[in-house]
């Protein structure tokens, strides 16, 4: 049976962890939502995120966002590779309701599958 937890060990939680993804990323994204992927050596995908003051300004818009990618994600997370994740909000996401930023996410989700089965 498949369980679609969200725990500590789907995250990433140190710095030095960001900084291995931003180092040599697979990249996919929106105008409004970026991904930076990089293969790990665990046997799960984990994910990161970042969503700056200066493009989200209200902390309860953040909080949302947030929630909704780490949803997407959780959901998700059973089709991915084994890949370290950034998601990156861009300029805008703050205006996007949740049915866009979803249906967004679900379409970058799939293109990491779909780059996946070419390897």
């Amino acid at each position: 049976m498949v369980k679609f937890t969200f725990n500590r060990e789907l995250r990433l939680l140190t710095p030095s962890c960001f900084v291995f993804v931003f180092q040599q990323p697979k990249k996919v994204g929106t105008s409004h939502i970026t991904i930076l992927g990089r293969l790990n050596t665990l046997n799960q995908p984990r994910i990161g995120l970042t969503v700056a003051k200066k493009y989200v300004k209200r902390a309860h818009e953040r909080n949302r966002i947030k929630r909704l990618i780490r949803e997407s994600f959780r959901l998700h997370q059973h089709t991915l590779p084994a890949m370290d994740f950034v998601v990156i909000a861009k300029k805008g996401v703050a205006k996007l309701d949740n049915h866009t930023l979803i249906e967004g996410l679900t379409t970058l989700w799939h293109c990491y599958f779909q780059q996946s089965l070419n390897c």
